[in-house]
């Protein structure tokens, strides 16, 4: 079954409510306006009513019946003011609050969600990365045994899926956070479909170079197969014996996930990232995301260069997020 067959099959019995904080987008309205009618998702569009129903006009996409909200109108507002006061422990007075609230589309979406009114957020198209992160930082936070985030693409070709990170957020990871990556993205690859196999990699396999480099992804492993022992997890393997077979047979015999990894953590952000886009423009994978781990209910990061099927698909990712967290 491909990808999104299989989540959709999952969604559509609950159609949770995402938001989607840049309304007056016509790649975000369209999405939105697609997902609702095709009965997968509950959109929740911000914006002024006037300005989604111009860029509406101007692009031919029927809102009606969608439900927007205008955060300068929003009758719940004093209820955000409080919670977002309440969360950020001081860091924040009423009037600070009820200014950023306002001002900030992200940061009104992502109060709706910390405070139950929808079930995740998507954003990104018009906003930089840290734009849709921060808020999510600061107001629903990490789960527990988490300390940071981070970002994975689903790497699809045909029947072909892979997890790949973390691609997108942290530059320099210790081995603490390449563990919880390991660990973050097993999760994420089993609400996807993918029984995990999960590879730390690096330039050396089991040892066959030694410098801090490769001790770190070395620690890492010891620690996420602690932390996680139900786990398929090895490392230090490099990409080749990671993935073929007759590669993992000279190099890893031992190893459980040597041959058949299909979760690939990167040792530094510059290398997930690389790693991704040779995939996506030489291998002919179809790279999505970036999908946010660890955060306590989905946020979920849109490039700026995204279309409109780029915001359709990751609404359905976060809304696949938010049954597993509902289920879980």
């Amino acid at each position: 079954m491909q990808l999104f067959d299989m989540l959709e099959q999952k969604i559509k019995a609950h159609q949770p409510k995402i938001v989607f904080p840049e309304g007056i987008d016509a790649r975000v309205l369209g999405a939105a306006v697609r997902l609702k009618k095709d009965g997968l998702v509950t959109p929740v569009v911000i914006g002024p009513r006037v300005q989604i129903e111009e860029t509406a006009t101007a692009n031919g996409i029927d809102v009606t019946g969608l439900d927007t909200i205008d955060p300068a109108s929003y009758a719940g507002i004093d209820e955000l003011v409080a919670s977002f006061v309440e969360r950020r422990k001081g860091k924040a007075t009423e009037e600070q609050a009820r200014a950023v609230i306002l001002k900030d589309v992200n940061t009104f979406g992502t109060m709706l969600v910390h405070t139950g009114q929808a079930e995740g957020l998507v954003s990104g198209a018009m906003h930089a990365t840290g734009d849709t992160v921060r808020p999510a930082l600061q107001i629903i936070k990490m789960q527990e045994g988490y300390k940071k985030t981070s970002g994975v693409f689903i790497m699809v070709r045909d029947e072909e899926q892979y997890v790949f990170a973390d691609c997108a957020i942290n530059i320099a990871p210790d081995a603490n956070d390449l563990a919880e990556n390991a660990i973050a993205s097993a999760k994420t690859a089993k609400t996807f479909g993918i029984d995990p196999k999960v590879a730390l990699l690096s330039f050396s396999t089991k040892g066959s170079a030694k410098s801090p480099e490769t001790e770190r992804v070395v620690e890492a492993t010891r620690i996420a197969k602690e932390r996680a022992p139900e786990l398929a997890i090895d490392g230090e393997l490099q990409f080749d014996a990671a993935f073929v077979p007759s590669v993992a047979k000279s190099k890893a015999p031992e190893s459980d996930v040597a041959g058949q990894a299909n979760v690939f953590i990167f040792p530094s952000l510059e290398a997930g990232n690389i790693g991704y886009k040779i995939a996506q423009r030489l291998g002919g994978f179809e790279a999505i995301g970036p999908i946010l781990q660890g955060l306590n209910k989905p946020v979920n990061d849109l490039s700026r260069g995204c279309n409109e099927e780029d915001v359709y698909k990751l609404a359905i990712i976060t809304a696949a997020q938010a049954v597993e967290e509902r289920q879980a």
